[in-house]
């Protein structure tokens, strides 16, 4: 059985989400006695694309439409439905992420094909193809059975760790006619989120809430993000108040994070925030009040001050690097 898999990048380098859905790929591959495909979609070096091969698939199919450059869904869809159909695919694994979840829904169509979004683990083939899921923004996990001849996969942040392989990748160069009514839609302006490290790709991220009293002592944030290499986040009320921008707002209704760490400094832990971190593998909540509903989903807890705690991390940090 084939495995194609679609490995999203950003600015020339493949996502580590994408890393991630790669080495799944690879391993479903083995279990199914098939093979693994990675497709890109977009300008990328070799050097970039190396990743891929590190990660567990060495066949990789490269789309370089300059028509393509820009992310589309719908353009996507058709790219990837007929390479699909070319590798007689019975797996389509995408990494999740707002631009696949766009894609994933119209790729099934053209392919009839059943699918499943949020797959946590390797699926039971012991008795047809069942997936694990989340569920209720990750309070719960459901068992999905996909009957159809082609199944398409969204993979969940951290269901596997990237393979680490020392091997070569081939590439083969891909030309593919879009249809016009594809590319109906365009983009015409593109505003990036600011800072070194995207919150959606980060393995770290440190997050302040009211508990820091005001904009002007976020630098306990920024400073301790630095020392570890970790991206920034907050909770809605500091960005309603405008102590931070929106695109920082981690919960159920901001961005979604995954991290290997989260770390939240002075957030309370209200059931909307807990909701976008809670598939997080480590949380560690700083705050002076112990009844803080955070503690209870917290795997490490600190009940003190944040304004003498986090200057000590930050120094600690500091010197493990």
């Amino acid at each position: 059985m084939s495995v194609l898999v679609f490995a999203e990048g950003s600015e020339g380098q493949i996502k580590n989400s994408s890393l991630e859905a790669v080495s799944y790929a690879a391993l479903l591959a083995e279990k199914l006695n098939g093979k693994a495909v990675a497709t890109v979609i977009g300008s990328y070096t070799n050097e970039a694309l190396s990743a891929i091969g590190k990660a567990g698939v060495t066949k990789v199919l490269h789309v370089a439409d300059e028509k393509l450059a820009k992310p589309m869904a719908m353009p996507y869809a058709s790219v990837l439905a007929e390479i699909a159909q070319r590798e007689n695919a019975e797996v389509v694994l995408l990494p999740r992420s707002s631009l696949c979840d766009s894609i994933a829904g119209r790729l099934a169509k053209k392919l009839d094909a059943s699918i499943a979004t949020g797959v946590t683990e390797l699926p039971d083939i012991s008795s047809g193809f069942r997936v694990k899921k989340s569920i209720y923004t990750g309070k719960a996990y459901a068992w999905i059975e996909l009957t159809s001849k082609v199944k398409i996969l969204t993979l969940a942040k951290n269901a596997v760790a990237p393979m680490q392989k020392d091997s070569a990748i081939s590439v083969e160069q891909l030309q593919i006619s879009v249809p016009d009514g594809d590319m109906a839609a365009r983009i015409t302006q593109t505003e990036k989120a600011t800072g070194d490290i995207l919150l959606t790709e980060a393995r770290i991220v440190v997050s302040g809430g009211r508990g820091l009293k005001g904009p002007e002592n976020w630098h306990l944030v920024t400073e301790l993000a630095k020392a570890l290499g970790a991206a920034t986040g907050c909770s809605k009320p500091v960005s309603d108040m405008n102590w931070r921008p929106h695109h920082e707002h981690v919960g159920q209704t901001g961005v979604k994070v995954s991290p290997d760490l989260y770390i939240a400094i002075g957030i309370s832990g209200a059931i909307q925030h807990l909701a976008g971190v809670n598939t997080s593998k480590y949380i560690v909540v700083i705050n002076n009040d112990a009844d803080a509903p955070f503690f209870k989903a917290a795997d490490y807890g600190i009940v003190g001050d944040a304004f003498q705690v986090v200057p000590k991390l930050i120094e600690a940090a500091k010197k493990l690097k």
